[in-house]
């Protein structure tokens, strides 16, 4: 093979029930170019592992205690050969076979150098079919579900710090569930160790050393969770953790606004269970775990806040 353009650099752990269904979509891609596959595996149990030694073309194995969302992609990106690298999480499924050459496609050209002002691109996601009422609804409302393209760019630091937190939040949204990024600023601003979010510690360095950023809706992935509200609470409150830290935000700033909080959110996910496709029954069994996730997100919601602000653990989450 020649020097491939882009390496698609998979992160694993447990992966096998996904896995080949993503393997066999990256492996069908109708690119324009060469590209590699690479893996970094975490420790894996189930398969994943020997999966991998046969459909990849470089695999690396860690420890899974030592993982972490930031040093970990740095590790498999530092084994990728190509200047551009897409980063895919093992249970996103590319939805097309133009979907590589879709997300590349900005980058391609100026994959080296100054010419290219963007550092990066990232994907549409599309929810599972099975995919719960209340999980689609939030996705729904995030903005790496719309249809519209769009360019991401900062002037300067004044223009930054001048935005309110949640304009920072958006000026910076970046999403390596499905992403590519140049190699060359990955070199200069590589990703920073983080229990999560190391996507949006990412794009807020690279914007503000002048880079610009892009969505890119007609790269999509087919991806979705229904988790458990205990684990929805986990990784919430890490995800509020960085979020203040990051950009100020902090979406539920008091006990008051959290009471408020949870009582909309069990209406709204009572309306949306129970008015959501299939049979009624399926729908009222739906409801308790809708019910504990509209008081399990709020909550993260603010003690993830209230953790960065005060230096104090709430919750012990070991990784999510």
């Amino acid at each position: 093979m020649s020097d491939p353009l882009a390496s698609v650099l998979l992160l694993t752990r447990n992966g096998a029930a996904t896995l080949p269904r993503v393997l066999a979509a990256v492996r069908s891609q109708e690119a324009p170019f060469p590209f590699e596959l690479v893996a970094v595996d975490s420790g894996s149990e189930d398969g994943t592992v020997e999966l991998l030694r046969r459909e990849t073309d470089r695999l690396i194995e860690i420890r899974a205690e030592d993982f972490n969302h930031g040093t970990t992609r740095n590790v498999g990106v530092e084994a990728c050969k190509a200047p551009l690298v897409v980063l895919l999480v093992q249970d996103a499924e590319p939805a097309s076979t133009g979907w590589l050459a879709r997300l590349v496609e900005p980058l391609a050209g100026h994959e080296t150098g100054p010419l290219c002002a963007l550092a990066g691109t990232y994907a549409r996601q599309v929810p599972r079919p099975g995919a719960s009422a209340v999980e689609r609804a939030y996705l729904s409302r995030y903005p790496a579900t719309g249809s519209a393209p769009r360019r991401q760019s900062i002037a300067d630091r004044a223009e930054f710090d001048a935005l309110t937190p949640g304009g920072r939040l958006a000026a910076c949204t970046f999403d390596n569930v499905c992403s590519c990024i140049r190699r060359d600023v990955w070199e200069r601003h590589p990703f920073k160790a983080a229990p999560i979010a190391e996507d949006l510690a990412w794009a807020r360095d690279v914007m503000l050393a002048g880079y610009d950023l892009a969505y890119v809706p007609d790269a999509a992935v087919v991806h979705s969770h229904d988790r458990s509200a205990g684990y929805e609470l986990r990784r919430t409150y890490l995800v509020h953790q960085q979020l203040r830290r990051l950009f100020g935000l902090a979406t539920i700033p008091s006990a008051a606004h959290l009471a408020r909080a949870i009582a909309v959110s069990g209406l709204a996910h009572a309306r949306w269970t129970l008015g959501g496709p299939g049979r009624a029954g399926a729908r009222i069994a739906a409801l308790p775990r809708a019910l504990a996730l509209a008081v399990a997100m709020p909550l993260g919601q603010y003690l993830g806040a209230r953790s960065a602000d005060t230096g104090r653990e709430w919750l012990k989450v070991r990784g999510v």
